[in-house]
């Protein structure tokens, strides 16, 4: 191999050298065995994880059913309110936590985020007015922005570029689960006999759960390959040793890139994601805070309403499987396949403006088909981890696409006005609009990543992304995109 003038490189907080990884030959067989250590202790810690943040976000939504917005006395658009203000708290922090997430131990500070939102939401349970219940969800949004970044940098730490839209969607999958069960939950709190009313007790069950799951956040999710205690010496440079060779690779170094936090301001890959992210996610703040006042507009009582929402999660998760699927067998399928759920999405915000007033059923059906898009999340997410190299700028776009993410969420549920409750004229409406632009703005995605290769294919020797033996696989530890001249973007 070619000398270089460049230190020898090494994970952070480890003693092992990547010269070292390098020499490693390991089997065919201990890597499909590493594969399923790592899934196995990861993807259900996760999992779970995801599915109590979006539990807790939830309440809100399933609240409304409970007695919050008569306790409370909101009026005119307050209810809109609580919902859009825990996206400016989750706005608030997206920046700092991408700053966070490079700086400090990653599972350590998921797991600590952990424990303060649960804190807060069982805080909820004891507001007695709109300005102590803005507070809050201020606070609430801003101790969960962490997450789901966090969790798309595990799986590019982990996980190799053909194995991350598999391991994205398993994690998310916690969001579809905690639609199922939501309903479920709050169907059983209605029926408590309590002094509190049954919506603080929601808050309260629910937040003193997820405090309690940090402490296993705390012990079972680790901040890197070289610092997973359940692997051994060995299997900790072989984790590394199978990310390294990919040409996404990044290594959690603590050393935050600020050259690369300006390349992500002038990518338009990132700039895309952006807008497509704040275009689908109008509808995303309006139906999750407003979906129980939909559903119970169509005609059905409180106890069916919440009920009613239980299949919500289950058509997520038969898309998501089914997307995680695809996109794993086929590697250029992502960008149709997200382009494919939000057409899902679009047909069904159609029937529910299309279709008479009286037809409750099929309008019904269109609140379950909309909420299908969400399964795009995780793709995005897989998107970002094998198309964005270097740590810091993955970070950082992952932040773009969380602050587009709280943008789209503040805007959707102003624009389903009380006084147009309980058909949301211009709620829904907006809605259409929004996927429609967000298939636009995936079809240029699509456009421009092929050019892009293309053009690199042009000023290369090779379209191969293998080193060469002339080549240093450390040399592009932590190299972005643009600096990499083997990398190819996968659609």
């Amino acid at each position: 191999m070619a000398k270089t003038d460049k230190p020898e490189q090494k994970p952070h907080g480890s003693d092992i050298q990547v010269a070292d990884i390098l020499e490693l030959q390991p089997t065919q067989e201990e890597n499909s065995k590493l594969l399923r250590k790592l899934d196995l202790r990861l993807m259900p810690v996760m999992c779970a994880c995801y599915m109590l943040q979006l539990l807790d976000k939830l309440t809100l939504n399933f609240s409304s059913q409970l007695g919050l917005i008569q306790d409370l006395n909101l009026h005119g658009s307050q209810y809109s309110w609580t919902s859009s203000i825990f996206y400016f708290g989750y706005l608030f922090w997206t920046w700092p936590s991408s700053w966070l997430v490079v700086r400090l131990p990653l599972g350590k500070y998921i797991a600590v985020t952990a424990l303060l939102w649960g804190a807060i939401v069982m805080c909820h349970g004891a507001c007695n007015s709109f300005r102590g219940f803005m507070t809050v969800r201020f606070l609430l949004g801003a101790a969960e922005a962490a997450v789901a970044p966090g969790f798309a940098l595990i799986v590019a730490m982990f996980y190799r570029r053909d194995e991350q839209p598999l391991r994205q969607g398993l994690w998310f999958a916690g969001n579809c689960i905690a639609n199922i069960i939501g309903g479920l939950v709050s169907y059983g709190i209605e029926h408590i006999h309590s002094p509190l009313a049954n919506w603080r007790v929601l808050f309260l069950v629910l937040g003193a759960v997820t405090a309690a799951y940090s402490v296993l956040l705390w012990t079972f999710l680790p901040d890197s390959p070289t610092k997973a205690r359940f692997l051994n010496t060995r299997e900790k440079k072989l984790a590394v040793l199978r990310t390294l060779e990919d040409t996404s690779s990044a290594m959690d170094e603590n050393d935050f890139q600020m050259y690369q936090v300006l390349e992500s301001l002038k990518d338009p890959q990132a700039w895309l994601l952006v807008m497509y992210t704040f275009s689908v996610n109008i509808c995303n703040g309006g139906i999750t805070t407003f979906n129980s006042l939909l559903i119970n507009g169509f005609g059905f009582g409180s106890f069916q309403t919440l009920l009613l929402q239980i299949p919500i999660g289950g058509c997520q998760l038969a898309v998501l499987v089914v997307m995680s699927i695809m996109a794993s067998m086929f590697k250029t399928s992502r960008l149709l396949l997200m382009a494919c759920a939000c057409a899902l999405s679009l047909i069904g915000m159609v029937l529910i403006y299309a279709l008479d007033h009286t037809n409750a059923y099929g309008r019904l059906g269109g609140t379950y088909l909309a909420a299908v898009f969400a399964s795009n999340t995780p793709m995005s997410l897989s998107l970002i981890a094998s198309n964005v190299g270097g740590f810091t700028k993955k970070s950082t776009v992952n932040a773009m696409l969380f602050f587009a993410y709280s943008a789209g969420n503040i805007v959707g549920p102003q624009l389903y006005l009380s006084s147009q409750a309980p058909v949301f004229i211009t709620g829904v409406s907006s809605t259409i609009a929004g996927f429609c632009l967000g298939i636009l703005f995936l079809g240029i995605l699509f456009t421009y990543y092929v050019l892009e290769n293309q053009k690199r294919s042009r000023h290369s020797d090779t379209d191969s992304e293998v080193f060469t033996e002339e080549e240093r696989p450390e040399t592009f530890i932590n190299k972005t995109d643009k600096e990499n001249p083997r990398f190819r973007y996968l659609v």
